[in-house]
Order: C-alpha cells, then sequence, then structure tokens
C-alpha cells in the first residue's frame, strides 16, 4: 500500500527539493522512526523513475540534482546520526530501531548514487570494525553500527571484487579482535550478507578464504576462544560450506577444494570444541559432526577421496560401510548429548554405548588395517566426562577408562598414551575420586586406586618396548609440573611403583621425580608425605636403568627424601635400598673424572670407591685466604653422610664383613682431620667446619627411631662402632669447639656456626653418658668454663655503638647458657658441686634487680634482655653478604631472648638453684617479665617461655590470679593465632596445654582461683570449637589430661593420688571426650580413611610420629584411661558414677530437645557414643547405684531411638537384668506403663524377652517368670501395630521354645496357653503367601541382634566399639577399631571386658535391618536402556508456506481492556502439543503481543485445547516453520526486537539481574535439544535461570513461563494499574 500512495503522489510532479527538505532533519537532532522510514520510502519511489532514461520525468539536470540531494541525506543525516547512535552508551530498543532504520535508508539510497559512493563510505565505515571502544568519540562509528552499514552496502559491493575481499578480511580480523558479546552480531551480519550476495566463483573464493583462515588461525593458536569463535563462524556458514552441490560429482576426478571434511585442522576444531567447557561450542560442534556426517551418506562419496598414508586423517567415509558408520555416529552422538544432562542416573545406561564405540573401532581397525573410526573420538568422551560438574560422572568416567580392554593393544595404547598423560593426569588430581566405594570398610584401599596400580601395570606392559621409557617420563614430568593434594599424588606414586621393574628412567627421570618430591613436600599429612616418599624411592630402584646413571646421581636423588619421614636406617625402604645397590654394583654408569679419562675405558664404580672417593673430595679444600667463610652447605655432608651409612649396611649384610674395620677404613680421612681440628693452626676453617658436619649428620642419621625394630641390633653396633672411633678424637675435638666457643665467634657468620658448634658439643656430651672419664672432664673443666665465660661476656656493659664483633659474642654466649641448661634439664648430665656453682651465677645473673631502691617496684634486669641490632659492618670482607646478613638481625635478636627463656624455664625448676626464685616480688616480676616475651617473641619461639610460666603459675595463682588468667589467656590466643601454621602450631598447643592444664592448676579446689577455672573451661570450648575445623587439637588436651589423672598406683590407697583427685573438677572434660567426634567433612573424612590405610599397610616402610591427630584419639583415649580405674577404689568409683550421669543427662538432653534427630547426624552419633561408654562401664558400676540408674534406662528405652542406639540400650537392660536378677519385677512394670505416644517403643521391651534364655539361668522362681513373660508376650501378639506384633512373636516362638525345653514340674500352668501359642506361632510361620509380612518374618529372625549375637559371649570392646555400629549401618568413621585402644594409654582389658571378641561368628555378619523396603519394579536401572535420540532439524520436511501469516484478531481483548506488550514469544521449535497448549495459556495470561507456532494446526489438537483452555482465542498467532527461523529473526532484528534466548553460557545473564527490553522476542528451544547450534548466533543475550539442585533443566514451558513472568513484572504492572483505575 506504501507503494502505491507513493506512486500516486510522485506522478503529480511534486517540489522534490521541498519534499527532501521537510522530510528531513538538522544534524544535531535525533528524529523519530517514523520520518525516516518516510524518506526511505520516498527515496524508494524514486528509484524506478531515475532508473528509466527515455521515458523519465527528469531533465538530466534534474536527475543529477536528486543524486546530489540522495548522497546528501547519506553523508549529512544518515552518517552523524550513526555517530550519535555509536556515543550512546548501553544503546537500547531506540537505538536499535534507528541503526535499521538509518541502515535501510542507507540501502535505498546507495544504488541511485553515482557508482563511486558505496566504494567510499565502505572504505570510511571499514576501520571502525577494528574499533574495541564500546563509546567511540564523535566522527566514529562503533563496531556494531559499522557492522550493520555494511550489511547495508556489500549488496552494492558485489562489482567490486577487490572491496568485496577487504570486506571479507576486516570481517576475519573482527573475529579474532573484537569482544564476544560482538562476535555473533559480525558473524551473521557481515558474513552471511557477504555470502548471501555472491554466486558462483566468488561464492567458492570466500567459502574457502573464510575456511582457510579460520584453520590456520586455530592452528596457531590453539586455544578455547579460537575454537569456540571459530566454531561459531562455521556453524553460520554451515549452510554454504556443508551442502550438497560443496561436494564433487561422482564424475568429478578432484576434491572441492572448500569441503571442510578434507581439513585436518577443521576436524581438530570440532573435537576441541566437543571437550570445550562451555555448553554452547559444543553443541556447535556436535551439531557440525552431525552435519558431515548426514552429508556424507546422502552423497555417499568416498572421504577423503584418496587417503594419505603421511597425513592423519580424523574423519572418513566410505559407502561400502555406510551403515557401519551411520550407526557408529548415532551411537556417538547419543553420548555425547547425554553428557550435557550431567545426572549419573540418566548418563549410566549409556555407558554401554561406549563400549560399542570402542568395540566397533577395536573390529574395524583389525579388519581394515587402518581403520574408519580415529582413537581421538573416543578420547573426545572421556575428557568430556572428566570435565563434568557432577562429581559422580567424573568418576564413572575414571573408571571405565580404567576397565578399557582395549588399551591391551599395543596400537591403541600408544594412541591413548598423550591422553593418559595430559587430561587423564589432570582428572586424577581430583581428590574426591578416591573416595571408599560402597561395602568398602575403613582402612581399605580404595577401589580407584586399586584399578589404577592394575591399570598401569596393564597400560605400559602393553606399550611399544621402545615407547614405554618416553611415556613414563613424561607421566612423572606431568606430577611434577604442578601443586597436587597430598591423596592423589599417594595413590598415583603407588600406582607407578607397583610397575613391572624394567630399565625405563635415566637420569632425566631421577630428575623428574626428584620434582614431584618437591610436590610431597608442602602437603601437611605427614604419614602421606612419608608414603607418597616411599612409593616414589621404590619406583625410582624398580625403574632406572642403572647403566645410565651414575652413584653420583643415585646419592644426589636420595638427598631430597627425608629422614625423619621416610628414608631412615632400620625402615624397609632403607633395606630394599642397600639390597638394591649391592645388587647393582658395578653396573652404574661410570663418572668421567677429567677430560684426560674420557677416552680412556673406564673402570667400573663400587659403592666403596665412591664413598671413599667422595669422602676425599669433600675433605680437600682451599688453603684459608684469612677472610671470613660462610658456613659451608649442610646439603653436602648429608649426601655424604647418607652414603657412608648405606654403604655400610650394604657391606655389613654381607657375610664375612667386620663393621668396625668398615666404618674406620671409611671414616680414617674424616677422623685424621678430626684428630688435628685443634692443633693444626694452619688447617683451614671451612675444612674444620665441614668435618664436624660431616660427623653430626653420621651420628644423627645413623640411629634408628624408636618406631623402626628391626635391624636394631645391627644399628646398635653399627653405632657403637663409630662412637669408639669418635672417641680416639674426643679430646682435641671437645678442646677446639670450646676454644671456638670462648671467645673466637666475632663475626656474623660465625652465630651459625656457633649452632653448629653447640650441636657437636651435644652430641659429645650424650656419647659421654657412660664413660666415666669423659664425662668427669666435662662437667669438672668444661662446662664450668664455658659458663663463667658466658656470663662474663654477658656482664660487661653494653658499649654506645653495638658493634658486630661485641653482639655475635653475646649471641653465642647466650647460645652456650641455653645448651648447658638444655642439656641439665635432660639429665644427660650430673648435678655436680661444680655445676651446681656455676648454675647459681647464672641464675644471679638474670634475678639481680635493676635497682636497689626500696621504693621502687623490685625489676628483674636480664630479664628480657635484648640484643641491639649494630650500626655498622666492621669487617672488610664481603660487605654484600654481610649486609644481608643484617637485614636477618631480628632472628638472631630473637634467639637470644629465647634462650634466655631456656635458662630460665630450666633454673627454675632446678632444686638447687631455685631459692632465689621462689621470692613472691620476684615470681611475680618474673611471670609478668614472660607476659612481656610473648609479645616480643615470634610466635614460633615462645615454648620456653610456656614452659617457664608453667612452673610459676601454680605458685602465684591464689595470690595473683589476675595476672595468671592474662598469661594464660595470652598465651591461649598465641596458639590460635598460629593456626594456618601447622610446623609451629602443634608444639605450641602441647606446650600451651601443657602450662594451662598442670597437674597442680587442676588440683585447686572449687573454691580456689574461680576465674581462672572459668578461663579453662571457656578454653575447653574453644579448644573443642577449633578442633572442628583442625583435627586433632581435641585430642591434645585429652591425652594430656588423661595422662595427668592416670592413677599411679591401682592398690594405693583412696586418698593418696591427689593428682588423680583433681578429676573431679574437670569431669565435662571426660564427658565431652567420650562423645567427641565431629561430622566431617567429605574431604576430612577421605583424609582419615587414608591415613588409616598407610598406617595399617605401610607402617614398616613409613616413618609413622608421634603426631597423632586421629579425631578419634579423644575416646579411644578416654576410654582406655576408663579402663584403668578400680572400681574397689572409692575415688575412682566416684569418678565412674559421675561421669556415667552426665553421659546419660547429655542422651536424655537431646531425646527432649526439639532439634531433628536423623540417622547419622550428630544427635544420633552422640546419643550412640554415650550409650556405648556407659555399656562399656557397666562391670564397674555398684549394685546400689545400678538400682538408681535402672529407671533412666528404662526411661530411655521408651524414647524413639535410631537403631543402634535402640540396640545398646537393649544390651545394658540384658546384662543388667542378668547380674541384677531381683529388678525383674521393675521390668515387667514397663510393659503397664502408658506411653501412647511412642507405642512403637515397647519393642524395645519385647526385643529384650527374645534373649530372656540368658538371664533366666539367675531367677530364683523360673517356672512363674517364664509364665509371666508368656502372659505380657501374648498380649502384644494382637497389637494392630504390625512392627509390634512382629517384634512379640518372636519374643513368642523363643520363650515357648525355651518353655518347651524345661522338664518336670516347672512346666506346670502352661498348658492353657498351648493352644494359643500354637495358634499365634503357626500363623506367623504360615505368613509366606503373604508378600513382604513373610520376608519381614524371616529377616527379623536372620538379624544380628536376634541371631548370632550373645549378650554375655560378645561382650567386648571391639563388639561394642568396632562389630556393633558397622552392623547397625552407622557412618564408617563411628567404627573404632581394636587396635587403635592400644596405641593411647594401652586399654587395661579385663576378663569382665576383653578388648577383642573371641568368637568371630558376628564380625561375619554384614549389615542390614530386618525392614522390607517395598521397591518398584519402575526403579530398576534397564527403565533407562531406551535413551531418547536427538531431531535432526536440518532434515525435517520443507512444508510449503503460506504466504500470508495468520492472525487471530485482537478486537475482543481490546474491548475486554485487555493490555499486551511487546514481548513476542516464538515457539516453533517445540513439538509436543501439551507444551505450547501450556505456554499459549501462560502468554495469554501474562499480555505477550504474540505466540509464533511451527504450525496452526496445533490448535486443533485436544492436548493442546486440554491446556490452553480457550486461551487462543484472546492471543495473536503466528506460524512459522523452523527453516525459515533465520529469516523470520533477522527481520525482528531489523524492526527493533532484542532477541533473548533461555541457554546456559559461559556469557549468559542471571534472569534475576537482567533487565528487559520493551520489545523482546523470546526464542524458546526444542524440548530435547535445546535452541539448534545455527540460531544460537542470532541471540543477542543468553538468559540462564538460577538453579542449586542437581537436575540440570526445566521444563520449556516451566522456564518459558518464568521469563514471562518477569518480562511484565518489569514492564506491564504499571501498565495494568493504570488501565484498572481508568476503567473504575
Amino acid at each position: 500500500m506504501h507503494s502505491v500512495l507513493i506512486n500516486a503522489f510522485l506522478s503529480s510532479s511534486p517540489d522534490y527539493e521541498r519534499l527532501f527538505e521537510s522530510l528531513s532533519w538538522s544534524s544535531e537532532s535525533w528524529p523519530d522512526k517514523e520520518r525516516i522510514e518516510a524518506l526511505t520510502a520516498f527515496i524508494e519511489g524514486l528509484g524506478p523513475a531515475l532508473a528509466e532514461s527515455d521515458t523519465a520525468p527528469f531533465t538530466a539536470a534534474k536527475r543529477r540534482c536528486i543524486q546530489d540531494q540522495i548522497e546528501s541525506v547519506i553523508v549529512t543525516r544518515c552518517l552523524p546520526l550513526l555517530w550519535r547512535i555509536s556515543a550512546e552508551s548501553g544503546g537500547g530498543a531506540r537505538c536499535r530501531e534507528t541503526t535499521a532504520a538509518v541502515c535501510r535508508l542507507v540501502s535505498a539510497c546507495v544504488p541511485l548514487c553515482d557508482e563511486a559512493v558505496p566504494g567510499r563510505m565502505a572504505l570510511s565505515v571499514l576501520p571502525a570494525l577494528q574499533s574495541e571502544e564500546d563509546s567511540p568519540g564523535p566522527g566514529r562509528l562503533s563496531a556494531e553500527v559499522a557492522s550493520e552499514v555494511m550489511a547495508a552496502l556489500i549488496p552494492s559491493l558485489s562489482a567490486d571484487e577487490q572491496l568485496t575481499l577487504t570486506t571479507l578480511s576486516s570481517a576475519l580480523s573482527c573475529i579474532k579482535t573484537l569482544p564476544d558479546a560482538l562476535i555473533s552480531k559480525i558473524t551473521v551480519r557481515l558474513l552471511m550478507t557477504l555470502l548471501n550476495s555472491s554466486r558462483g566463483a566468488r561464492l567458492k573464493t570466500i567459502v574457502r578464504s573464510v575456511l582457510d583462515d579460520l584453520c590456520s588461525w586455530h592452528a596457531s593458536h590453539r586455544t578455547p576462544v579460537v575454537a569456540e569463535r571459530a566454531l561459531l563462524c562455521l556453524t553460520a556458514l554451515s549452510g554454504h560450506l556443508l551442502t550438497p552441490n560443496s561436494v564433487p560429482s561422482a564424475s568429478s576426478a578432484s576434491p572441492c577444494e572448500h569441503d571442510p571434511r578434507l581439513s585436518l585442522q577443521f576436524w581438530r576444531i570440532v573435537q576441541d570444541g566437543l571437550t570445550h567447557r562451555d555448553s554452547v561450542p559444543r553443541k556447535r560442534a556436535l551439531y557440525l559432526l552431525k552435519r558431515c556426517v548426514a552429508l556424507s551418506e546422502e552423497e555417499g562419496l568416498d572421504c577423503p577421496p584418496s587417503p594419505s598414508v603421511e597425513d592423519e586423517t580424523l574423519f572418513k567415509w566410505a559407502p561400502n560401510k555406510s551403515k557401519l558408520l551411520r550407526e557408529f555416529w548415532e551411537d556417538y552422538a547419543l553420548v555425547m548429548e547425554t553428557l550435557e544432562e550431567n545426572q549419573i542416573h540418566v548418563v549410566r545406561p549409556v555407558l554401554n554405548r561406549i563400549d560399542t564405540l570402542i568395540q566397533t573401532t577395536v573390529d574395524d581397525s583389525q579388519a581394515s588395517g587402518q581403520g574408519l573410526f580415529h582413537p581421538s573420538w573416543l578420547l573426545c568422551v572421556y575428557q568430556r566426562m572428566f570435565h563434568s560438574e557432577n562429581k559422580s560422572l567424573m568418576r564413572e568416567g575414571v573408571c571405565h577408562l580404567l576397565e578399557l580392554r582395549v588399551l591391551q593393544q599395543p596400537a591403541f595404547a600408544l594412541a591413548f598414551s598423550q591422553f593418559i598423560v595430559g587430561p587423564f593426569m589432570d582428572v586424577l588430581s581430583e581428590s574426591s575420586l578416591f573416595h571408599r566405594s560402597i561395602g568398602q570398610s575403613v582402612g581399605d584401599c580404595p577401589e580407584l586406586a586399586a584399578k589404577l596400580q592394575v591399570f598401569m601395570a596393564t597400560f605400559f606392559s602393553s606399550l611399544p618396548q621402545e615407547q614405554r621409557g618416553r611415556v613414563l617420563l613424561q607421566l612423572i614430568e606431568q606430577l611434577g609440573c604442578k601443586h597436587w593434594c597430598a591423596v592423589p599424588l599417594l595413590f598415583i606414586s603407588q600406582a607407578i611403583s607397583k610397575l613391572p621393574p624394567s630399565p625405563l628412567l635415566g637420569i632425566e627421570g631421577l630428575t623428574a621425580l626428584r620434582e614431584v618430591l618437591r610436590c610431597t613436600m608442602i602437603t601437611h599429612q605427614i604419614q602421606l608425605r612419608g608414603a607418597a616418599q616411599c612409593f616414589l624411592l621404590n619406583s625410582a630402584l624398580c625403574l632406572t636403568d642403572v647403566s645410565a646413571v651414575t652413584l653420583d646421581d643415585v646419592f644426589s636423588f636420595l638427598m631430597h627424601f627425608r629422614a625423619d619421614e621416610s628414608l631412615c636406617r632400620g625402615s624397609h625402604i632403607w633395606n630394599q635400598l642397600c639390597a638394591w645397590l649391592s645388587e647393582n654394583e658395578g653396573n652404574f654408569k661410570p663418572r668421567a673424572v677429567d677430560s684426560i679419562s674420557t677416552g680412556a675405558a673406564t673402570k667400573k664404580e663400587t659403592v666403596r670407591g665412591y664413598v671413599q672417593g667422595e669422602i676425599y673430595t669433600y675433605l680437600q679444600v682451599p688453603a684459608s685466604t684469612g677472610q671470613t667463610e660462610r658456613l659451608p652447605d649442610f646439603r653436602e655432608a648429608d649426601k655424604l653422610a647418607r652414603a657412608v651409612l648405606l654403604c655400610v649396611d650394604m657391606e655389613n649384610s654381607q657375610l664375612g664383613s667386620e663393621i668396625g674395620n668398615t666404618v674406620e677404613s671409611l671414616l680414617s680421612p674424616l677422623l685424621d682431620t678430626l684428630n688435628r681440628v685443634s692443633t693444626n693452626i694452619y688447617l683451614p676453617l671451612r675444612k674444620s667446619d665441614k668435618s664436624l658436619q660431616l660427623m653430626l649428620r653420621l651420628l644423627q642419621l645413623g640411629k634408628i627411631p624408636r618406631c623402626q625394630g628391626a635391624g636394631e641390633e645391627r644399628e646398635d653396633s653399627l653405632m657403637v662402632a663409630m662412637e669408639k672411633l669418635i672417641f680416639k678424637v674426643a679430646d682435641p675435638l671437645q678442646e677446639f669447639v670450646l676454644r671456638r666457643l670462648c671467645g673466637e665467634l666475632q663475626e656474623l657468620f660465625d652465630v651459625e656456626r656457633a649452632e653448629m658448634y653447640l650441636s657437636v658439643l651435644k652430641q659429645l656430651v650424650v656419647m659421654y653418658r657412660f664413660t666415666p672419664h669423659y664425662s668427669n672432664k666435662l662437667q669438672r673443666n668444661d662446662i664450668p668454663r664455658l659458663v663463667k665465660y658466658s656470663l662474663k661476656v654477658l656482664q660487661e656493659p653494653s658499649q654506645q655503638v653495638p658493634s658486630v664483633a661485641k653482639q655475635v659474642v653475646r649471641a653465642v654466649a647466650m647460645a652456650s647458657l641455653a645448651t648447658v641448661c638444655g642439656l641439665m634439664e635432660q639429665e644427660v648430665t650430673d648435678m655436680r658441686s661444680e655445676t651446681i656453682s656455676v648454675l647459681k651465677l647464672v641464675t644471679d645473673y638474670f634475678y639481680s634487680p635493676l635497682s636497689s631502691s626500696l621504693h621502687s617496684q623490685t625489676l628483674l634486669g636480664n630479664f628480657n634482655k635484648r640484643l641491639l641490632k649494630p650500626q655498622a659492618v666492621d669487617c672488610s670482607s664481603d660487605v654484600e653478604v654481610q649486609s644481608a646478613l643484617l637485614q636477618d638481625w631480628g632472628r638472631i635478636a630473637a634467639n637470644f631472648m629465647r634462650d634466655q627463656w631456656i635458662c630460665l624455664s630450666f633454673l627454675i625448676k632446678a632444686t638447687a638453684t631455685a631459692e632465689v626464685s621462689k621470692v613472691p616480688e620476684t615470681l611475680r616480676a618474673a611471670l609478668s617479665c614472660s607476659v612481656e616475651a610473648l609479645a616480643l617473641l615470634p610466635s614460633d619461639l615462645v615454648l620456653p617461655v610456656l614452659t617457664f610460666m608453667k612452673t610459676t603459675l601454680p605458685q602465684l595463682l591464689l595470690d595473683e590470679e589476675a595476672l595468671c588468667v592474662e598469661a594464660v589467656r595470652l598465651s591461649w590466643e598465641l596458639v590460635q593465632g598460629l593456626n594456618t601454621n601447622a610446623h609451629d602450631f602443634w608444639p605450641a598447643l602441647r606446650g600451651f596445654i601443657s602450662m594451662a592444664f598442670d597437674h597442680k592448676l587442676l588440683e585447686m579446689t572449687h573454691t580456689q582461683a574461680l576465674t581462672f577455672k572459668a578461663t579453662l573451661k571457656q578454653i575447653v570450648i574453644e579448644l573443642k570449637e577449633l578442633s572442628q575445623s583442625k583435627s586433632g587439637v581435641f585430642g591434645v588436651l585429652v591425652q594430656h589430661c588423661c595422662q595427668t589423672w592416670l592413677p599411679t598406683d591401682r592398690g594405693s590407697s583412696d586418698q593418696t593420688d591427689t593428682g588423680f583427685s583433681s578429676v573431679f573438677s574437670h569431669v565435662n572434660i571426660l564427658a565431652e571426650a567420650c562423645v567427641y567426634g565431629p561430622v566431617f567433612r567429605r574431604d576430612q573424612r577421605l583424609i582419615q580413611d587414608v591415613q588409616i590405610y598407610v598406617e595399617q599397610e605401610f607402617a614398616d616402610s613409613v616413618v609413622l610420629t608421634s603426631d597423632n591427630r586421629d579425631d578419634q584419639l579423644p575416646r579411644t583415649c578416654v576410654l582406655a584411661f576408663l579402663s584403668h580405674l578400680d572400681p574397689s577404689n572409692l575415688q575412682h568409683q566416684k569418678l565412674i558414677e559421675e561421669l556415667v550421669m552426665a553421659l546419660l543427662k547429655k542422651d536424655n538432653d537431646i531425646s527432649k530437645s526439639k532439634v531433628r534427630y536423623y540417622s547419622n547426624s550428630l544427635q544420633h552419633r552422640v546419643k550412640n557414643r554415650a550409650w556405648q561408654t556407659v555399656l562399656l562401664l557397666l562391670p564397674k558400676l555398684r549394685e546400689e547405684f545400678v538400682t538408681t540408674l535402672l529407671n533412666r534406662v528404662f526411661e530411655a528405652g521408651f524414647c524413639s531411638n535410631q537403631a543402634s542406639v535402640k540396640y545398646l540400650i537393649e544390651w545394658m537392660m540384658i546384662l543388667i537384668l542378668v547380674h541384677y536378677p531381683q529388678h525383674m519385677d521393675s521390668f515387667w512394670a514397663c510393659f503397664s506403663m502408658d506411653h501412647e505416644k511412642t507405642k512403637t517403643s515397647i519393642c524395645t521391651f519385647l526385643s529384650v524377652l527374645v534373649h530372656f534364655s540368658v538371664f533366666i539361668p539367675n531367677l530364683e522362681d523360673k517356672a512363674a517368670q517364664l509364665r509371666k513373660a508368656l502372659d505380657i508376650i501374648l498380649q502384644w501378639c494382637f497389637n494392630h501395630n504390625f512392627s509390634v506384633r512382629l517384634y512379640a512373636l518372636l519374643a513368642l516362638k523363643r520363650v515357648w521354645g525355651l518353655a518347651q525345653d524345661w522338664t518336670g514340674q516347672e512346666v506346670v500352668g502352661l498348658e492353657g496357653l498351648a493352644a494359643v501359642i500354637n495358634a499365634c506361632l503357626n500363623q506367623a510361620e504360615a505368613m509366606q503367601s503373604t508378600g513382604n509380612a513373610n520376608k519381614n518374618w524371616i529377616r527379623i529372625q536372620e538379624h544380628f541382634f536376634f541371631g548370632a549375637f550373645h549378650p554375655i559371649r560378645d561382650y567386648s570392646v571391639e563388639t561394642i566399639f568396632y562389630t556393633f555400629p558397622s552392623l547397625s549401618e552407622l557412618a564408617d568413621e563411628e567404627w573404632i577399631l581394636p587396635w587403635k585402644f592400644e596405641k593411647p594409654l594401652c586399654f587395661s582389658a579385663s576378663p569382665s571386658c576383653p578388648l577383642r571378641n573371641a568368637a568371630p561368628d558376628l564380625s561375619q555378619l554384614q549389615p542390614g535391618d530386618w525392614i522390607q523396603q517395598d521397591k518398584s519394579e519402575q526403579d530398576k536401572e534397564e527403565r533407562w536402556a531406551e535413551v531418547q535420540k536427538k531431531i535432526t532439524p536440518w532434515r525435517l520436511e520443507i512444508q510449503e508456506q503460506e504466504p500470508e501469516l495468520q492472525l487471530v484478531p485482537p478486537q475482543r481483548a481490546v474491548r475486554m481492556g485487555k493490555l499486551h506488550g511487546s514481548l513476542l514469544v516464538v515457539a516453533s521449535l517445540i513439538d509436543k502439543s501439551t507444551n505450547l497448549g501450556g505456554l499459549c495459556r501462560t502468554c495469554e495470561i501474562f499480555g505477550a503481543s504474540a505466540l509464533v507456532l511451527d504450525s496452526l494446526r496445533h490448535v486443533s489438537d485436544k492436548h493442546f485445547q486440554s491446556l490452553s483452555v480457550s486461551s487462543e482465542l484472546w492471543l495473536p498467532l503466528l506460524e512459522v516453520k523452523p527453516v525459515e527461523l533465520t529469516d523470520f529473526l533477522q527481520v525482528k532484528k531489523n524492526e527493533g526486537y532484542c532477541i533473548v534466548g533461555v541457554e546456559q553460557t559461559a556469557n549468559s545473564r542471571s534472569l534475576q539481574d537482567y533487565q528487559f527490553p520493551e520489545k523482546t522476542l523470546l526464542l524458546l528451544g526444542n524440548e530435547r535439544e535445546g535452541i539448534p547450534a545455527n540460531l544460537l548466533q542470532m541471540l543477542d543475550v543468553c538468559v540462564e535461570i538460577p538453579q542449586q539442585g542437581v537436575i540440570r533443566s526445566l521444563n520449556v514451558h516451566v522456564s518459558a513461563a518464568l521469563l514471562i513472568w518477569e518480562y511484565t513484572r518489569q514492564h506491564l504492572t504499571s501498565g495494568s494499574a493504570e488501565v484498572h483505575s481508568n476503567h473504575n
């Protein structure tokens, strides 16, 4: 109609200049869309007239004038307006609509202008496409606007081939540089317009250029971003790339040049897309793959036409195997689509399709030699599973790969090798994969770890021999290239150590293993760290090619194994290493000593020869230059000492070798040097330092840890031999050390040198313990000499300007005093008169008052004495190094203050020197100084201060409580501050607990130091809270307290053990320990499980430390403590009874609380732990106390309890009635109580009667009690509750069987009951035809509590704490293994309560309950076997399209005042009528402008009508076929609509944060496939609905309803209110 009006108007010969003027706008204004559209219609109307050269009403001049005006519209109207639009930040609907209108105007003007105009305009616009600015300056177009302008110009540029190629190049460059948000717009507007405007050869050139450019870009930058953008372009161009016309005809000899299927790089892009982290690239990649498969099948041609042997081919097609190929790729697409679900119950049924894919690949490879299916496609499946957000699906993928039998074939193993060392190793770094599987017990090797061991052995055995070493090296390098968590690294190291012995690793392998060791050193779990080191060392022993490494390489490698964790003497791995060295001696690669010998025949090197040569080389040092030298690196001595010890042990294991001769022959150069160290004044200082370092490391590494028992006798003989040799040089060595310490150390380097000398002195003193000659000389002369010299130095007045020499001498003097005091405290030396006299001098030094004034407070002048920093470097050598050391002066000064407190903590405890320190004023001042020291010292050096406080607090608490409270509180805050420092936290925590919970402090009475006691109680609470996040904290407190309270003598008097009596003030600690046990996080439980596994399986290999951080330790420790209590001791008896009452109170509080009480909750566990402890203490309880306890036990039986608690209470009742049968009447009374609210609780008491045979032998009137039992049971056999009847029938069967076994007079009176009882039992046995009832009857009889369990025979610690929890389906962290009770305090087992259960019956049972769980057949896995297959959109039949869109007239809605918005809902991809019907109803209710369907025939469907409820009568409906959607969406874009899709992508916007434009088109995806990949680039924005559940996607109607409502809330709420008010 517009064209008719325009033509009619133009036929009247109007004034064109006036028309241009009236329709145009000023360059500064922003015209409305209608004005621009009017000008566009006018210029379009001029087009035919200007084109007719002969009959036109225009003269040439007039035509030229009109053309100039049209060109002026472009330059003076369109471009300024486009600049203004580009400058608008944020854009919006107004900008989009105006841009579309202006571009339509430009496209109408350009054909009517001069031919050069389009080119000039294009050249001016193209630079804007490279701009990355969101808001360009004046006169600049934004990239988005420029793309729209170029799309309008491209049809006019078709004649200019060069400009077309320039435009293509700019578009491809934009794809690489512009932000993600603009890429899809550039692709759709420019590339698609270019292709649609080209034909023939030019079209092929453009397609080939795009494909080549994208492939080369991906080849040079293979990143996820490049793959994502390349897939976007390829998907958008798939209609031109993958069409039947793009492939050669059957007669063509050469393949089509732009067929992407022939490009290796194209398939790599597809594979990268299939494994991309974002779902949209995965969808696009699968779309392209399915299009290629469909095209190949349709064309029926070989692909590639002539396969090349050299080039890798990822995709092949053979017409003669079309069916096989189609089935393979259909299964492949099904698997990849199903993996998008991220739900294991959906994915697991299709995993068998992976097996089908693999088998197809194997069969084809074996049949054809090369194979049609490249293995890399299978790797994409696994990598997709590895990237899954669902950990269960990730684990399923890993397990599936570990069980892949195809890897046993060399070709497939080699093809998978890079995937194994790459993505597979990456996914194994996920710790959660190694959780125990269902059915595994605590301490078992995780299922995945066991499979990994088998897989590694099989995989490397299957690899070609020449490739194994290379792949193994790559795998180890992958382990060392990043930080690994402790658990994955442990099990991967274990799997490598299980590989069959083979010479695969050379020096590069040892280097890679060394890097892995660096990773293990930073994990906090000591046991796991040690175990990983053992596995790695074992791997090196089994897999190293000894002919490729030298002995020096080996011993350099061994330097990285820590002696306190793995490689220590006496351990299993040490003995293995000795055997390995002995076995391979002479086979190691010889070292090239110098260049002269490289060409000569090299001699085989032995371990002894290597060690002797190394010692000789080690002790060869250049002559002294007279300058100060830094202390040599200790690592050299460490390496050589370990080599010496290994050599000695290796030769000692061989027959006929004398260990003393071996050691002496090896160490003779060292002994010679040590012998001359004191007398040879020309001996270089560096040589003496190195000899002392080597001696120290030999003595330190030569000791066997206490936990290693194997080889102890041999070790003693070695140490004896070594000590004998050192005794020969002891005198000169001791003289040298003392001389150096007494005045010769004056340089900064000498501070660390003094530490070495003092360590040597300590070793000598320890050796002298059993040699009186040396010991007497040391204590009479040397120690007093050292102490007096040190005091002399410290008492010298300080200099105004401190020098380096003076300060270093003071630091060495204080360190010497600290060493002497430490030796005294360890009782290594005796307290003789000479020693006591010098210690008094030390005491006088520290406690000398600063001021003697009587009116001033007594202050201690030498407490917290500080070491001043030197002002200048007073030595001429190595000024830079000295300056660097001066920067670390803070640490030297801190050590100086720490050494003071080491001395003070010893002096205050020493009896001979403690008199002066016991003066109250002095003691108070000392404690104040210790509080000050806590603030001055670094946190890791406060341990001596805490030790000092431990002695002073008990003496001052009653008089100076406030000061003591401050000291304890400040100490606790300091310990808490170390929480993140594992190295320093645990020693500080033990020191604090030893101080704050000292036995003298615990012995305070109830009325003493109330504030201090309240502080301790608060600290106990905070300790327990801290233990929730840091395992083992509460265990340190409990272990200390139990050791403190442990009875000294079981036969002692009740009143003499004052240490034990202090426990009554802290019963709460014992009670908390009895029920302690946090509910672990999943990662914490994993660490606990793996630690138990390591401790059980590798105790002989790993050097286990004493730091037991097991969270079961508090319970095992307190239970072991309770086992030592003697019930005949009144104090012990009182404690047991108080503890039992406290535990029952905890149980009662939980029962009465309103906290939800479910299985394995914290409340359930606490109740279970409480009853376990009470049951354990039952044999120690007095009869009178049991009488008072009985009612509480019966009351607990009536409470609602979980199964495990219920069994313990029932067991408790049985044992009480066995030992105290006089309480039977109280038990019978329980059946008469009215408990309406807990009717089924009577089952607890019926369960006790099932075991009536256990306690009837102790009853007096057995016949009467038997009749009583039968009378009561019969009453409950007719209860309306099924469970009660079941328990009653079981009790009836057992008791009646017992009655029938009695003979004689005792059965008189039961004849009348026989008929009733037999009838009941017959009815129970006849339940076999009643389904679940019969199953329940059988199960309850087979249940462990009523079957194998015997209350008397099975009473043991093992049954209570391990067997019962495991059979009661308690969480496995509640199972306490019996051996754990033997560790902390050595559980005191007794005949009444043995540690282990003698009868094996219970331990052989499996957990389970008698309650039948009904399961529907629909719940079986088979119902998931049939998985829906996705539609193939491009194969849908294309029907004829109606020329006009049918509309339902909206007049009815208007008459009723309904308000419609501008929301257009497009549902053409939805094919279910139910969803469309519901959607139609939702759109009508919320006022959508229209609903677009793929066919209006849905309206007549009964399923549609049942849900639409006539809403289709009030809502405009449009019909757009799926194949028309691309054009339809582009039209709506040009009209200013914002295209919104519901899709989860990396750039998705959250629904709650997104602001909908007024003109919004909501595109809904298909129920199964979602939005097709070829439409995703049409979206302006992707919106996702926030989710918190497990299920990944909503129903399409529900998703649409949420978005429609949010749009309505934002736009129509106010409008609806307005209409409503007008109506009123």
